[in-house]
């Protein structure tokens, strides 16, 4: 596998595919805004993000051969705990295929029928723009410690009063019940028998 150099990598994918070739390598985390963006604090200056990717065209009998790129990723970030609000660290994973097409209709139409992503060939590639698209779209929607939190949030003081059952809304009904219940069946006694 060859190894990238320091630069921002833009592939021409479809040559890349028809050469079969395969690139690794890593890209400094801090250099991935919008990714940062979602995180809790600025991530360390030698934070990174490992790659690779893998072109490959399919032979397909009567027709063009398919074009896919095969992308995996790895990175640790830095995020919130909605639980306990304090800083977790949370490994991210990426590993998917993308079919490229010539034409926007046949991208729409095979989207809805393969299970893969499909994309319109473009002519340059921006691979660490995709890698981080795909790294935004793996950070979990409710970041939480594992049960339970290493360092719970502090108790209130008054905890213990705001934790009190409410009172029960039927019990006031039932006491009422209770009161009137005894003389509606004496006075339903009497009117059966006049």
């Amino acid at each position: 596998m060859n190894r990238v150099p320091a630069h921002r990598p833009a592939l021409d994918v479809l040559a890349f595919c028809r050469a079969g070739d395969s690139l690794s390598g890593e890209w400094p985390l801090a250099q991935m805004p919008r990714l940062c963006s979602s995180l809790e604090a600025a991530p360390a200056a030698d934070a990174a993000v490992s790659w690779s990717v893998q072109g490959t065209l399919r032979p397909v009998a009567g027709g063009q051969a398919e074009v896919w790129l095969h992308l995996q990723g790895q990175a640790t970030v830095s995020l919130q705990c909605q639980r306990c609000l304090r800083a977790m660290t949370e490994s991210l994973a990426v590993d998917r295929r993308f079919r490229f097409v010539r034409h926007e209709d046949e991208a729409a139409r095979l989207d809805e029928e393969i299970e893969d992503d499909v994309m319109v060939l473009p002519t340059r590639l921006d691979l660490i723009e995709l890698l981080e698209d795909e790294l935004i779209l793996v950070l979990p929607i409710v970041p939480r410690h594992p049960v339970p939190c290493p360092d719970p949030l502090p108790l209130r003081a008054d905890s213990a009063e705001d934790e009190a059952p409410a009172p029960n809304p039927f019990a006031a009904l039932a006491a009422l019940r209770g009161r009137t219940g005894g003389g509606t069946s004496g006075g339903g006694g009497g009117s059966g028998a006049v």
